[in-house]
């Protein structure tokens, strides 16, 4: 099988990027997403912020609109680099610079293959080595970008090793959303019981004052301070240079950010944002390390409760001296306490949702490691497929 040498600006009819200069955010208008929303699948809509349409219109005109095709990689900040994505989404956005834009000449390379091969280890590296420049936000420059070396397959090999690792992808990303719909039940079935009080049997109980300014809950309940049942703990610090090594997650404020070699708190348990992605809520059935960032939670209650209330609570960031989740602050929350049956029947429906998550988590973890380790001899001519029957 032969493969040839390009660079980017060969086989690309454009390399650019988002815009340098962020217009301000409005509650109603058109999304622009940044590096933060790009993910392996394409850009996470609901974490986009919004701009007016005039500056939309202003940057799609500066090409900093995607287009069906178009392979996009983060190329400034801690994780340039890291995530690429083939866009193939019904959506319009527009783009911020911290995201690089390549559109496939689509004679020489197809954008699932050249998507698959920037998104490869050795390349990664390879990029990572000789083109990262800055010492404070590390980026690639376009015109750096235009410089990357690329081998490439003929038309029909390049269409046969998407095929292969796009199997992997698509059942990955159907794992994925099937994790966000059980996710959705489970919290729909908290709001239901816990919120409208519509719970299993609420027909037969009565609703009474709970002498709070939380109002009426059924007969059996309590309306409590969050301080009175859940102790929220502080994370310990972990510098970043040991965040690398051994399989125990690291938890930050926007979730894992990292992995380590020893456990802090057994699981599974709950993780609350303290700075930065202030009252942000994570579950993880590991055991974990939660850094400074972070708190994590010790409770008597279902673990399960705690977790769906969190999510619901109205945390403020008005930490005077130190902006931040007040632990003060959040312990005088109102916290419902459920009888022990709504709390008992709860917690055997939510066991057998997080059972279906976990196990889905662990397909996706199995797929994913199996097509890493396919993924750099696809690309690199070390396995031939040129000459197999692949459906494309």
């Amino acid at each position: 099988m032969t493969f040839e040498e390009f660079t980017l600006q060969d086989v690309c009819s454009l390399i650019t990027d988002g815009a340098h200069k962020s217009p301000k955010s409005v509650e109603v208008g058109l999304p622009m997403a940044s590096v933060k929303d790009l993910t392996p699948h394409g850009i996470n809509i609901d974490t986009c912020r919004l701009i007016a349409e005039k500056d939309f219109k202003r940057l799609v005109s500066m090409n900093c609109q995607p287009v069906k095709g178009d392979v996009l990689i983060a190329k400034d900040g801690a994780s340039a680099l890291d995530t690429v994505c083939e866009f193939r989404q019904d959506i319009e956005l527009v783009l911020l610079s911290s995201v690089a834009i390549l559109r496939p000449n689509i004679d020489i390379i197809t954008s699932s293959y050249l998507r698959y091969y920037l998104d490869s280890p050795v390349t990664r590296q390879y990029i990572k080595g000789g083109f990262i420049t800055g010492a404070a936000i590390p980026r690639v420059v376009l015109d750096d970008f235009k410089k990357v070396g690329i081998q490439v397959p003929p038309l029909p090999t390049q269409r046969k090793i998407a095929a292969i690792l796009s199997a992997y992808d698509d059942l990955i990303e159907n794992n994925t959303r099937r994790i966000q719909i059980l996710e959705e039940i489970a919290h729909s079935i908290y709001r239901e019981w816990f919120v409208h009080f519509r719970f299993s049997g609420h027909e037969r109980v009565r609703m009474m004052d709970s002498g709070t300014e939380f109002g009426e809950v059924p007969e059996g309940w309590d309306v409590k301070k969050l301080g009175d049942v859940v102790e929220l703990a502080y994370g310990k610090g972990l510098k970043k240079d040991i965040r690398a090594g051994g399989n125990i997650p690291v938890y930050g404020s926007s979730g894992i950010v990292g992995y380590h070699n020893e456990v802090l708190v057994d699981g599974p348990g709950i993780i609350v944002g303290r700075k930065g992605n202030v009252g942000s809520v994570f579950w993880s059935d590991l055991g974990f390390h939660p850094i400074d960032t972070t708190y994590f939670v010790r409770t008597e209650l279902s673990l399960h409760y705690v977790f769906h209330n969190l999510q619901n609570q109205h945390f403020i960031n008005n930490d005077a001296a130190v902006p931040g989740l007040s632990r003060n602050q959040a312990n005088l929350l109102p916290f419902v306490t459920p009888s022990d049956e709504a709390l008992d029947q709860f917690e055997e429906i939510n066991s057998l949702l997080f059972a279906h998550i976990r196990n889905l988590t662990k397909r996706n973890t199995k797929l994913k490691a199996t097509r890493d380790l396919l993924l750099p001899n696809l690309v690199s001519s070390q396995v031939d497929v040129s000459e197999l029957e692949i459906s494309v």
